[in-house]
């Protein structure tokens, strides 16, 4: 994009690090950006589970029918209106060698150049051995419902060896890196919980022993490792991706007399509730990107934005859910529908322990004078930790 046409700007601000900032009065639904990550993967437990996403793009390779005869356990299955899905797997394509999968030959082509041809099971350059054990390591230390993934760190060590820039593309990471020492072991305790330096200690050597260079030696002593693994806390994006999601909004979509559409309606609603008996609530194939611009998009809890994945892949749009005045800062909210909902002392609560910043947007201020106990919901969670 020409950024003379952005409708945004990113700016230094006064205590917050840097932000966005409108350029141009926008309306309530007006696109903001559209961003592809500096590195995005699949989680490891995810793939593992075999939720099936291009290994570029994360895009979901199952048609919508056969995602929902896996997640139901009901192999003869069959949705109505398949020409709502639009997954072709006739497209999918692999790697010659190692047979992981594509949703295009574009996607084959800019993994090759940006990390497979390293990260390849067949490739000289790194042990399948070695892959096979971080991956190991990795799912043995975080189990699901998966926060964060190490393939992140894997792929962007991967894409140092590979760039032509080196610097440059070094210098974009180290802009995620900027906790002090206490702040960066208080977000690794978060993700790897007590026994984390021990855990730390042998992702980072499992990790330097197969992508090591001269380029990054900093980010495998101690200090820099943790600032490194600190960035998976504190600015991976997560993404999701779903045939079965693709096809209901298609299906919504229909132009259906009456009783055609409370039919479907009706099998749908039927269709999630013995997804859930089954699957529970992770029904996406799942993973997270690094975001180098939306990652600069600061947290209000009465938010003017909100990021989605209008592509169903790694592709993250930036809407604009409410007016926006020029020069008005551009905020998304880092907590979900229910966590937004909860009193200010919980959300701050949360945000402190997760993002180590305390929220001072406008409706914390109204709130300001209530009192300082958390909601109900958190409340009940205080007294199971204890």
């Amino acid at each position: 994009m020409d950024e003379q046409k952005l409708p945004f700007v990113v700016r230094k601000t006064e205590n917050k690090g840097f932000g966005l900032f409108a350029t141009k009065d926008l309306n309530a639904g007006d696109e903001i950006l559209v961003e592809e990550p500096l590195v995005s993967c699949q989680f490891a437990w995810n793939k593992l589970y075999k939720y099936l996403a291009c290994d570029y793009c994360m895009k979901s390779l199952e048609t919508a029918e056969s995602m929902s005869q896996r997640l139901t356990e009901n192999r003869s299955l069959s949705l109505p209106h398949p020409e709502c899905c639009e997954r072709n797997v006739a497209i999918t394509v692999q790697c010659p060698q190692c047979e992981i999968t594509y949703c295009s030959t574009s996607c084959r082509d800019k993994a090759f150049t940006e990390y497979h041809q390293i990260l390849c099971p067949h490739s000289q350059y790194c042990s399948p051995e070695g892959l096979e054990q971080l991956d190991e390591t990795w799912r043995n230390i975080h189990y699901p419902p998966e926060t964060a993934t190490v393939w992140l760190l894997a792929k962007i060590m991967t894409r140092v060896k590979m760039e032509k820039n080196k610097a440059e593309f070094i210098s974009y990471i180290e802009e995620f890196c900027h906790q002090c020492k206490n702040e960066s072991e208080e977000i690794v305790h978060k993700l790897l919980g007590d026994q984390f330096k021990d855990q730390l200690h042998m992702l980072r050597e499992q990790l330097k022993s197969l992508f090591y260079s001269d380029d990054i030696a900093h980010w495998f002593t101690v200090e820099g490792f943790e600032k490194l693994f600190a960035l998976l806390g504190t600015n991976q994006q997560g993404i999701g991706s779903s045939a079965l999601s693709v096809w209901v909004h298609n299906c919504d979509n229909l132009d259906l007399p009456d009783g055609q559409r409370d039919q479907l309606d009706t099998f749908i609603d039927k269709l999630y509730e013995d997804l859930e008996k089954v699957s529970g609530s992770f029904l996406n194939c799942e993973g997270a990107g690094l975001y180098r611009v939306q990652s600069k998009c600061n947290h209000s809890c009465a938010p003017n934005a909100e990021v989605s994945f209008l592509h169903n892949d790694h592709r993250l749009t930036v809407k604009a859910i409410n007016d926006v005045a020029a020069g008005e800062e551009i905020t998304i909210s880092y907590l979900s529908e229910c966590e937004l909902n909860r009193s200010r002392h919980s959300r701050q609560k949360h945000l402190r322990e997760n993002y180590l910043f305390t929220c001072w947007c406008k409706k914390c201020q109204a709130q300001n004078g209530d009192p300082d106990v958390t909601s109900d919901e958190d409340s009940e969670d205080d007294m199971d930790d204890t």
